[in-house]
């Protein structure tokens, strides 16, 4: 049962307080704690309110999943700007002045003051001290979404300010700036505490919508393994420069609570992979909770209320091509949330994750509430993984947008099979069986059954010679399952890797752009980095061919049977001539037509690739009109690139400037107290 309206009361408290600055919110003190924690129905409509936080469209309901799901070969947002912007945090390059930063930030303290006043106030009421275990839960779910909201910010802005205490009880009104690993250790201390009081999701009436034992064991491994990656840390004798990546020295302390944790969850029995990969998220498009399966905790929006789940992926469609017409039955979408265009090409092609992901086509309104697929060839593709289109008819109204109610799986049982073989290979210096089995598992479902010992069995064995190749091999499947759910960069970070990775996306647009003008000298070392052979970027379709189709009943890709879809003959490789019609088919609308310009990325004016293939990682790598590329050193200086080949290390880059400034209002209000460094101005 989807949960639809009980949080209606804590977004009502939400928007009370969504304008103010930090530390400057109205806390939930003031509406009378002793009436409040003195009987579970008032307990459960605070914890409700603590729920509301999550929904914000400055964190999980939109940003986090857009505007702060930074670039890789992954995700993916192209820029055209030739000159530094405020907010291009996706690029790599923002000032403290940013409204988003703002607006994030406060957002996300706002959230931590109402689970810190929660548990504060929970914890002094008798009610609790009596030990009711239902409380014990409500204690632990609190507990865990403060520990969500630290850990996301902590990943954005590295060390921050951190307490425990709610501002009504505080003396010193200025939280103190807290390095990341003492707020994770003790983060995780905290949900160690907590984890046995706690419930099974099967156990809880609200279902997986609601924090349960195993997503508190899932969480806590999460916070363990970012703790033992790298990250960017501060050079704070020198505040120009951009830091430099590093791990604490007790790092395998932390992998060791990763995996322990991440096996509590597998060996607890309580989740599986049993549905399709794409029915996951099409159940989650209608509604449908499922307690068992993949998701281990939803962050559960309201429709018409909140989140833009499947409004800002899938494709995008219009309410209207012109004047006097009828909007479509799903109303509007954005598709703003996109993916590399070269995502696809990294997959195995008999993986059905491929397909379901990648979308080459948008919808423009005709009339009568027809959708009529357009081809969307470009600089990215759709991210097909969730939206409003693979909704049932009648879920939403014609004229709608946003506020989709459909749910975010925050944790699911996929991650945790991964960091299990992750945190496995790191402790033992190779896989281990319980490693090997942990990443098949995720891999078979991603493949028939007959693929299954080619597919599956064989290629993890292939990339079990040695620790790196593993690890490798489970980064790999990461990036094939969790596109658009802010994953890529995080796990590039943790292993040091996405300066390497960000290099080479770049060189993939900029060296088939320059492939489109003539040819390229960067393509051969892009393909001796992916382990493909040269002649793939030759193949690149610049002409695709496509047609509408109706889309057949119990199709395995797209499930709404109700909109044409566009069949593409050749998504993932040239071909020399148009397609045969099908002699039955009368209606010139349904016969093959060719797209031309597809990666055609050169522009003879400027005699350069396009500005989306130059500047799309401006703050770390960018072209420029002189026909140059140039890299941003750690000091903030770009220096021209030199010699490259095709195993390039972080330790011949620069880093990636990942974290983000304090905002500038965060600095004003802390009387000189917070301070930027990174090369970030104050």
């Amino acid at each position: 049962m989807k949960l639809k309206y009980i949080f209606m009361t804590g977004l009502v408290m939400a928007n009370l307080t969504s304008c103010n600055d930090y530390l400057d919110v109205d806390t939930p003190s003031k509406y009378g704690d002793d009436y409040v924690f003195s009987t579970k129905t008032e307990i459960d409509r605070a914890l409700n309110g603590v729920y509301a936080q999550l929904l914000n469209n400055n964190l999980y309901g939109e940003k986090y999943l857009k505007d702060l799901c930074l670039n890789s070969d992954v995700d993916f947002a192209t820029s055209s700007d030739e000159a530094a912007t405020s907010n291009g945090f996706r690029r790599f390059e923002c000032t403290a002045d940013a409204s988003q930063l703002k607006n994030t930030w406060n957002a996300a303290y706002q959230g931590i003051e109402y689970a810190n006043n929660f548990i504060y106030q929970l914890e002094k009421s008798n009610i609790y001290k009596a030990g009711d275990e239902d409380l014990f839960q409500k204690m632990g779910e609190a507990k865990v979404i403060r520990a969500m909201f630290y850990n996301d910010i902590i990943d954005l802005w590295g060390d921050v300010p951190f307490s425990f205490t709610p501002t009504s009880e505080k003396e010193d009104m200025i939280t103190p700036i807290v390095n990341r690993d003492t707020i994770r250790t003790l983060l995780i201390q905290d949900l160690q505490a907590i984890a046995p009081r706690m419930k099974y999701a099967r156990s809880l009436e609200n279902t997986i919508e609601h924090v349960s034992k195993e997503a508190c064991w899932a969480m806590i491994s999460r916070m363990a393994l970012s703790a033992g990656g790298y990250s960017l840390r501060p050079n704070k004798s020198d505040v120009t420069s951009h830091g430099t990546m590093e791990r604490p020295a007790n790092y395998r302390e932390f992998y060791q609570i990763a995996r322990n944790y991440a096996d509590s969850v597998i060996k607890s029995n309580t989740h599986s992979l049993n549905k399709s990969y794409r029915n996951v998220f099409i159940d989650e498009c209608n509604f449908i909770v499922d307690n068992g399966d993949d998701p281990i905790f939803e962050i559960p929006f309201a429709k018409k209320t909140s989140g833009n789940i499947g409004y800002i992926q899938g494709p995008k469609a219009s309410l209207s091509s012109g004047v006097s017409i009828q909007p479509n039955v799903w109303g509007e979408t954005s598709g703003s949330a996109q993916i590399s265009a070269f995502y696809g090409y990294s997959f195995d092609e008999k993986d059905a994750r491929r397909d379901y992901l990648n979308g080459m086509w948008s919808y423009t309104n005709q009339g009568d509430s027809i959708c009529v697929p357009a081809i969307q060839a470009n600089y990215t593709m759709y991210n097909n993984k969730w939206s409003k289109l693979w909704s049932q008819a009648g879920n939403f109204e014609n004229n709608s947008s946003g506020s989709t109610g459909i749910n975010y799986p925050y944790l699911r049982y996929a991650d945790v099979l991964l960091m299990f073989a992750e945190a496995e290979n790191e402790l033992n210096n190779g896989p281990t069986e319980a490693a090997k089995n942990a990443l098949k598992q995720v891999r078979r479902r991603a493949f028939s059954s007959e693929d299954i010992p080619l597919k599956v069995d064989h290629y993890v064995d292939s990339v079990s010679a040695n620790k790196e190749s593993f690890l490798m091999g489970v980064l790999n499947e990461r990036k094939w399952e969790f596109a658009g759910e802010n994953m890529r960069w995080k796990d590039l970070v943790r292993n040091n890797l996405y300066s390497v990775e960000c290099f080479y996306s770049f060189l993939r647009y900029y060296g088939v752009g320059e492939n489109a003008g003539g040819t390229s000298q960067y393509l051969d070392y892009v393909a001796e980095h992916d382990g493909v052979e040269t002649s793939r970027f030759d193949k690149l379709p610049f002409s695709v061919y496509y047609r509408r189709i109706a889309n057949p009943k119990n199709t395995d890709v797209y499930p709404n049977t109700a909109l044409e879809i566009l069949e593409i003959a050749n998504p993932y490789t040239n071909l020399n001539k148009k397609p045969t019609d099908d002699e039955s088919i009368t209606n010139e609308e349904y016969t093959w037509k060719e797209y031309q310009g597809n990666f055609g990325w050169w522009n003879d004016g400027k005699g350069t690739p396009t500005n989306q293939c130059m500047y799309s990682f401006y703050g770390f790598i960018r072209g420029s009109e002189n026909g140059m590329i140039y890299l941003v050193g750690n000091d903030g200086n770009t220096q021209m690139l030199g010699e490259v080949t095709g195993h390039m290390t972080a330790a011949q880059l620069p880093v990636v400037r990942y974290i983000l400034p304090y905002p500038s209002s965060a600095i004003q209000r802390s009387a000189g107290a917070y301070k930027n460094y990174y090369g970030y101005a104050n």
